[in-house]
């Protein structure tokens, strides 16, 4: 099936929305809403009943159309079996996803084979459970383990403070505690790609919708073992996995080389933003990148000296690398442009003594 497009994926979910309360002018009714021909709109239909979103009964002008029931599918591998991602794709999670759009097909192979290998490169789990969960409008997958936990490997691997600190690397990207073998891109874009992603493990919940730049966390009052990842997805959805790949390579640029950073997640409970050395944790690593950008949606002010070490000092010794803030408030605004100014005033010093 080929790619979907955006007005197709807008016609289709017209329908699968409205289907129960009009199951016999369905079309007519999609035709008018998005002024295109009952036959253009009858071949989306015909596509949905292929996928098995759609279930067609009686004939001609008594035909009428109902949303196919829920289907769930598990099964736990064990990991003492030398599994490949691949193998399990093709032969076991290919075939419970059924026919789907290319794109959308495309996304799920990209977003299972790269949490499947994590597990098998990481978890030091034992075994791993997979579970699908499909409706007519979206599909929903979970893949669970019981080994050491993403954020505790992160954080043993790499020495950080506490899990807190591990989300907080892991949001920026390009992270892995095995360079020879993972470039530490698939968390990342993976999270990016689906309509909703999650990961819980210890007791930190990571979460990531479609549309938002900003990840956030979720304390939990258990101590959860493994890791439990979530990932969900329109079937009719017109996002391509280039599309995401595009968004996050600066100047048109091949490759990964732009990053969003949520600032919110340096914080500790209530305490404010203030310091240079929380300034250098936010920042470490995204010397990797060539732009960017910090998120500031939900922080309420940051101090001079954060601010300084950031938009001054971290400027100064890398020039070659764009910080943009987003999402800043006029609090914000002012005091980064207070640094910023006093960097001029440097510069205008020197060049006049």
């Amino acid at each position: 099936m080929v790619r979907l497009s955006k007005k197709g994926e807008k016609i289709r979910q017209f329908i699968l929305e409205n289907i129960e309360n009009n199951p016999h002018n369905i079309a007519n009714n999609t035709a008018k809403q998005f002024d295109v021909s009952c036959h253009a709109i009858n071949k989306h239909i015909q596509h949905l009943i292929k996928q098995g979103a759609l279930i067609k009964e009686g004939k001609t002008k008594n035909v009428k159309y109902r949303l196919h029931p829920q289907e769930e599918w598990t099964t736990s591998l064990d990991l003492a079996t030398n599994y490949s991602e691949d193998v399990i794709w093709r032969n076991e999670i290919s075939p419970e996803l059924g026919v789907l759009p290319d794109n959308t097909i495309n996304i799920w192979h990209y977003g299972f084979t790269e949490m499947f290998n994590n597990v098998i490169d990481h978890s030091e789990s034992k075994t791993v459970l997979i579970g699908i969960r499909k409706t007519s409008p979206s599909t929903e997958m979970i893949i669970s383990d019981t080994g050491i936990g993403i954020f505790n490997k992160i954080k043993s691997k790499m020495g950080l403070l506490d899990s807190r600190q591990a989300v907080v690397e892991l949001t920026k990207g390009k992270l892995t505690t095995d360079p020879d073998h993972h470039t530490g891109e698939g968390i990342f874009f993976t999270s990016r790609m689906f309509d909703e992603f999650g990961i819980l493990s210890g007791d930190v919940y990571l979460s990531h919708k479609y549309g938002k730049e900003e990840d956030w966390i979720l304390e939990t009052t258990k101590n959860n073992s493994g890791t439990y990842i979530t990932m969900k997805l329109k079937n009719n959805t017109a996002r391509t996995t280039k599309e995401v790949f595009d968004k996050f390579s600066a100047d048109g640029n091949f490759g990964f080389t732009k990053t969003i950073v949520p600032v919110r997640l340096a914080q500790y409970g209530n305490e404010q933003l203030i310091s240079r050395s929380q300034a250098k944790r936010l920042l470490d690593r995204v010397d990797r990148f060539k732009v960017v950008i910090l998120d500031f949606n939900e922080v309420e002010s940051i101090g001079q000296a954060f601010a300084d070490e950031i938009f001054r000092v971290f400027i100064k010794q890398h020039p070659q690398i764009r910080i943009i803030p987003l999402n800043e408030n006029d609090n914000i605004t002012q005091t980064i442009k207070k640094v910023q100014s006093y960097e001029e005033a440097l510069t205008e010093n020197n060049q006049n003594p």
